[in-house]
């Protein structure tokens, strides 16, 4: 047996004390993954007693970061990213912007210097994938528009910090880091060729994938999946997974974050997607845990007592500064203040790419070894205040909207899309279906309602969507359907058939409520995910309640079809 065995120790160090911890925090109502932090930190060089591998830690955590994108991948199609394209570029560009200019502002005030402060304002400016795809999910809001925007938003964010990794090496001489001295006139230009290349193997890698992966990896899997072995399923979803983040990595400068989550996209073609998705669940939750507890491994507690007014500016950043500023233009791109508060709360913390940043900057000599220490702290505890400031966001929209017609004037205050076109068919609008979410289950039954020839309209927040819909001669309102004047545009009052499309559950019983105040006789068809939640809206009368994935879509479009009177052609199309 050999004696140096600090992986086994690390894994079972790191996997049992998150489980005691995580056990603990969750029976006094904590988030399960402050405990995970708090094994981390009991792990960690900064605490007495054992001290677990550091570097092995963090590898392991990669993995999992790893898995967990390649997760996100499977359930988000190009046309997901592609759809939230005009809010997520530039909202997450002009976000970048704003957060580095507070954390350079900071950097100044301290009397850093100039290459410090573009560090740590990158740092603290990008979010947390994991954190906020956890956070999602336990909502049961990442299929959601508003996860969807969320989601999108930080995938933007690790595009452009996989640029920002490959040019700051190159830019330190000029920032007054490693090779200040050797920095000479020919830099600029090289710079640039950097800046190229870069772009140039982003590019390739997304092409092949796009191209070539969406058809080798889906025909790959189906090919094992007919060998009926379970295990090889399994290690062909993981090896996919690894294998491809690992190669985006050495061959074209990818992130393995990015990488995983681009062999997602492509394996989503095929239709063992969701078998995939389950199978690489344990694993995707087993490694998640271990990198919370890496982070927790490297921070440094004393921090909190040597310098706490700068933990506190760190966090204020972080929680409030960047907070604001997508609120702001999450309003001014005219969307519901839920959508904003959605994306304000994701953005709330920093995590695994502010470690890598901050890593390279003290290495290139740009950023003082304290301000390491001060990104840590400030990504700790805004990781573990995470759950709570998603938890503020239902109070904070009611408080919002009694106190402020701002917000209100904001979201709804000339904007065409909140309202159906003057020239629409009124005879289009009696009797019709109000078709509450338009992705892939609410298309599909949209496709469906328009070769039948059954009239509807469309409640859908994303608003390109509505554009696109409209354009087609679809009647399409933009908004939150939870909102009585949504509904109210939609013409519920003269409405036959309520059907609610989206995925987002929460707010079934306020759309519901809403539309039977309006029109009592209104025949309501809800789809959901969950069996407890299936039951439960049977139980209180919500109206027919579809569940689960396969079919879905077909099964509610047969069910309209059949009570608008298109019997005949339902059981036809069905």
């Amino acid at each position: 047996m050999p004696h140096d065995v600090s992986l086994i120790s690390t894994i079972a160090a790191g996997l049992g004390l998150a489980l005691v911890f995580g056990f603990i925090c969750t029976r006094l109502k904590i988030p399960a993954l402050v405990g995970y932090l708090l094994a981390g930190i009991l792990i960690g060089p900064g605490t007495p007693g054992f001290v677990a591998d550091v570097g092995l830690a963090g590898q392991l955590a990669e993995i999992g970061v790893m898995l967990l994108m390649f997760g996100v991948g499977l359930h988000f199609s190009l046309d997901d990213l592609l759809a939230v394209r005009k809010i997520a570029l530039p909202g997450a560009v002009l976000q970048i912007t704003v957060a580095t200019l507070m954390g350079m502002g900071l950097a100044w005030w301290w009397g850093w210097s100039l290459g410090a402060g573009l560090v740590l304002g990158l740092s603290l400016s990008v979010a947390s994938t994991v954190v906020l795809l956890k956070a999602l999910e336990t909502r049961g809001v990442l299929e959601s528009v508003n996860g969807k925007i969320a989601v999108g938003w930080l995938i933007v964010e690790d595009l452009a910090m996989v640029l920002v990794l490959v040019l700051l090496p190159a830019l330190a001489p000029m920032l007054g880091g490693v090779g200040a001295e050797q920095a000479a006139a020919g830099s600029s230009l090289d710079l640039w060729w950097t800046l190229a290349r870069t772009l140039g193997e982003v590019a390739v890698f997304v092409a092949l994938m796009l191209v070539i992966g969406r058809r080798v990896f889906p025909w790959l899997l189906w090919q094992v999946a007919r060998t009926g072995s379970r295990e090889l399923f399994t290690l062909c979803v993981v090896a996919v997974a690894l294998g491809i983040a690992y190669g985006a990595g050495k061959l074209f400068g990818v992130s393995f974050a990015l990488g995983a989550f681009f062999a997602g996209m492509v394996m989503r073609e095929s239709d063992l997607s969701h078998r995939a998705a389950e199978e690489s669940l344990p694993l995707r939750d087993a490694f998640a845990v271990l990198f919370f507890v890496s982070v927790g491994m490297l921070f440094d507690p004393r921090i909190l007592v040597e310098q706490p007014l700068q933990v506190l500016a760190v966090l204020a950043i972080i929680i409030v500064g960047k907070s604001i500023a997508a609120f702001g233009l999450v309003l001014a791109f005219r969307y519901p203040l839920n959508t904003a508060l959605t994306v304000s709360a994701s953005l709330a913390q920093i995590g695994e790419f502010s470690f890598i940043l901050v890593s390279m900057g003290v290495a290139l000599k740009l950023l003082p070894v304290e301000g390491q220490s001060l990104v840590l702290a400030g990504a700790l505890i805004s990781i573990a205040l995470n759950a709570a400031v998603f938890k503020a966001i239902e109070p904070a929209q009611r408080w919002i909207r009694s106190r402020s017609t701002l917000a209100r004037r904001l979201e709804q205050r000339d904007d065409p899309l909140a309202e159906l076109p003057m020239e629409t068919d009124q005879g289009l609008l009696t009797g019709q279906v109000v078709l509450v979410g338009y992705g892939r289950v609410g298309r599909r039954i949209g496709e469906v309602l328009l070769k039948q020839g059954v009239p509807f309209v469309v409640a859908e927040q994303n608003r390109e969507i509505v554009e696109s819909l409209r354009e087609q001669g679809v009647p399409a309102v933009s908004g939150d359907a939870a909102e009585p004047a949504v509904l109210i545009q939609a013409h519920i009052a003269r409405a036959g058939m309520l059907v609610i499309a989206t995925p987002d559950a929460f707010n079934v019983r306020q759309m519901v409520s809403i539309a039977r105040q309006l029109n009592p006789q209104v025949e309501v068809v809800v789809r959901t995910h969950s069996e407890d939640e299936a039951e439960l809206l049977a139980k209180e009368s919500i109206g027919r309640v579809f569940m689960g994935e396969h079919e879905l879509a077909q099964g509610m479009a047969h069910h309209v079809l059949e009570r608008m009177g298109k019997a005949g052609t339902a059981d036809a199309h069905h």
